[in-house]
């Protein structure tokens, strides 16, 4: 304490659990500076995941198809998750190997850049199935 009265320094603690407890002799306003650029540097390197949804039909022409397999496949490469839902009307719900089958297409389609995060399942009127983007490291590997 002594030496910092002498250098008109601060004793900051840098680990207080460690046994004895870790102290340094240090400008604390420059210290707390020194922390918030470093927790802003890593609050940027974050990425918040957001769910994309994309919402097919049981019975979707060819051209729709592809148009909602290519907006998938682009949110896939955002590093976004993708929320394929089945939206079945009426009499359709009777006929649901029919969206289980549009939703295994999307997945064949889009398999290069995603994986299945939860199979394609019935929620009242509608079968929803998540895919979750490829990591980096995954397909550099491929």
């Amino acid at each position: 304490m002594r030496l910092a009265e002498e250098r008109n320094l601060d004793i900051v603690e840098i680990a207080p659990q460690a046994k004895p407890p870790v102290c340094r002799i240090m400008d604390y306003g420059k210290f707390k500076y020194e922390q918030s650029k470093h927790d802003k540097e890593i609050k940027k390197k974050q990425r918040v995941v957001d769910i994309k949804e994309i919402k097919l039909r049981p019975n979707i022409e060819e051209h729709d198809f592809q148009i909602k397999a290519k907006n998938a496949a682009r949110f896939l490469k955002e590093g976004d998750k993708v929320k394929a839902t089945i939206i079945f009307r009426g009499r359709e719900i009777v006929h649901t190997q029919l969206g289980q089958q549009v939703l295994k297409r999307l997945a064949e389609q889009v398999k290069e850049v995603s994986t299945v995060e939860r199979l394609p399942r019935l929620e009242g009127k509608s079968m929803i199935m998540i895919l979750a983007p490829v990591k980096q490291e995954e397909v550099k590997q491929a």
